[in-house]
């Protein structure tokens, strides 16, 4: 049986008991009544709004269900591509390493700078296919440290960046719908005159 039939049963019963009790008040008024009658009224009064009460807990309790099922359904479908998307980071990460080990060797003649090109273009190609899903890459080298999207794995002294904002990235993190699948890790500005940390802790 589906909510809406439930609801419905309910609702048809509601009805019902509230014409009964029409139908009672009716027959007591035309009537002269009793001192046993009049108890009994107010008790079926009473049942009533017992009645009436469930059937708006039941219906309140319905709309919740409804209401966190379809939070359910939109979260499932905004989220379904994560464990796929975890998959295919190494693989962008290993196209940077492929990019960032030709650096410098220019001239190193035609066949490193065209098979650099030629990765650089898959690259880019690839990111522009998780962007279409929604995957945005984290870069945060300047901006201020964030533990819920960034991962520190170290502090190191540097005087030209503001203490605790990004001076390097290790590994780049990505969002997936404004979700966090794999945090950025960084390196991070340490105050000058910040007391010394035990790293060995």
């Amino acid at each position: 049986m589906s909510a809406d039939d439930k609801r419905n049963e309910q609702v048809e019963e509601q009805v019902e008991v509230e014409e009964a009790t029409a139908n009672a008040e009716e027959q007591a008024a035309e009537e002269p009544v009793e001192a046993g009658e009049v108890s009994e009224l107010d008790a079926l009064k009473a049942q009533l709004q017992e009645y009436q009460d469930q059937a708006l807990r039941a219906q309140a309790e319905m709309q919740n269900v409804r209401r966190r099922a379809e939070l359910d359904v939109e979260k499932a479908h905004k989220f379904a591509l994560e464990k796929f998307v975890k998959e295919l980071l190494p693989v962008a990460d290993s196209l940077e390493k492929a990019v960032e080990s030709t650096e410098g060797n220019e001239e190193s003649g035609e066949l490193v700078a065209s098979i650099r090109q030629g990765v650089e273009m898959t690259l880019s190609l690839f990111l522009g296919s998780l962007k279409k899903f929604n995957v945005e890459q984290l870069n945060p080298v300047g901006e201020p440290f964030d533990p819920q999207q960034h991962e520190a794995m170290s502090m190191v002294p540097a005087p030209d960046a503001e203490p605790n904002s990004v001076v390097a990235v290790v590994q780049k993190g990505y969002l997936l719908n404004g979700r966090v699948v794999r945090p950025a890790m960084v390196v991070v500005a340490k105050a000058e005159s910040a007391p010394k940390i035990d790293e060995q802790a």
